[in-house]
């Protein structure tokens, strides 16, 4: 009988094990889904509507770079969720003990210093979209797939396939198309010089910012508590602060926001569409962030980039509807380059996995809420 018991005993132990490891995977899975849904909308979103306020008379880059962060008080919302949930979750004398914020002091300076450098290249990008189309900046960003995979090498230890070695030698080459051709798609009243200073900015942003998700994956890791995605979320409301700190600086030095009444009025297509694009912009920016922290927490660094890098036939059409701009031979061959490296790579994730069907999979413990 006592045999019998420990079997029982052992039977439910491994029950209860599996149905936890189902539980917490379709959970994983389900905050993958969202960020992801998250990350794509803003990603299309906002480029378009930073290039409509440029497109419309607005001129001040500081302050479109501004809006990319400055959307971080909707964060306090799924925050203040959370603090309600873990409160209601605590007993007794722990419920009053409950912390209103989770990040602590090493994660936080950690965060900050993402936040500058989020900061210096919301200012980067802004100033390429100041100058290029929205379909032109969108090709060339593409290019961030590549950054993010060299740091992710040296900074997580990513590994290189030959077919992630393909997708970065074609996304190089359809930035390179797009270099070499600028009189294809340059707004008619910018010099060539305008249009390559934008063009480089863009690269430089993309570069910043192919450092920065791996940063923010290597801090995951390399911090000394338990990341849930609640602190995820904390974290972006600490970078997105110290961001948008860095691009008020920059506002203030060049009164950007004693301009803002000013710019307004004179905005051709009204001032109520002006406000209105600015703060849609706020939103969006805000949306794509946290939804990229979050694919970052709930996959890696890589497959963020992958996935902006999947929206840029989105981005295009978009960009002809809305903004009315020129599709030239030149773009087609860039973004069938840029999909041509893309589909590589997720060829090659997709495969890499298949030859370890015969290891024996982990339990993914890791909390969510």
């Amino acid at each position: 009988m006592e045999v019998e018991r420990q079997e029982i005993s052992r039977h439910n132990q491994a029950l209860n094990t599996e149905e936890t490891m189902n539980k917490s995977l379709n959970l994983k899975r389900s905050l993958l889904l969202l960020n992801c849904a998250l990350l794509v909308l803003g990603n299309c979103g906002g480029p378009l509507l930073i290039r409509l306020y440029f497109l419309h008379g607005g001129k001040r880059i500081w302050f479109s770079s501004w809006l990319e962060t400055a959307g971080w008080p909707i964060l306090l919302l799924p925050l203040l969720f959370s603090y309600s949930y873990r409160r209601s979750q605590d007993q007794g004398e722990e419920r009053g003990s409950t912390r209103l914020f989770l990040i602590k002091p090493r994660l936080f300076a950690a965060s900050a210093i993402l936040g500058i450098i989020t900061g210096l290249d919301d200012y980067l990008y802004a100033y390429g979209l100041s100058r290029l189309p929205v379909s032109t900046s969108a090709l060339i960003a593409s290019t961030q797939l590549i950054f993010t995979a060299i740091f992710a090498f040296f900074l997580v230890r990513q590994t290189f396939t030959s077919y992630s070695i393909n997708s970065i030698v074609m996304l190089t080459i359809g930035a390179l198309v797009m270099a070499l051709h600028t009189g294809s798609d340059r707004p008619s009243n910018e010099s060539n010089t305008q249009y390559y200073t934008g063009f480089f900015m863009t690269i430089g942003a993309s570069a910043l910012y192919g450092l920065v998700l791996p940063l923010v994956e290597l801090t995951y890791k390399k911090s000394n508590q338990l990341i849930t995605y609640s602190l995820v979320i904390e974290m972006q409301l600490v970078i997105s602060i110290f961001a948008t700190a860095f691009c008020s600086l920059g506002m203030l030095v060049n009164n950007d926001f004693k301009s803002i009444p000013k710019d307004a009025s004179e905005y051709e297509i009204g001032e109520a569409k002006y406000y209105l694009v600015i703060v849609w912009s706020a939103i969006l920016w805000q949306l794509f962030f946290l939804g990229l922290v979050g694919v970052i927490f709930c996959g890696s660094s890589m497959l963020g980039g992958i996935i902006i890098a999947a929206v840029i036939p989105v981005t295009e059409i978009l960009a002809v509807i809305f903004c009315r701009e020129k599709f030239k031979a030149e773009k087609g061959i860039s973004l069938a380059l840029c999909l041509w490296g893309f589909t590589s790579y997720f060829y090659g994730e997709i495969k890499g996995p298949s030859k370890k069907n015969s290891e024996t999979p982990q339990p993914d413990t890791t909390p969510y809420v």
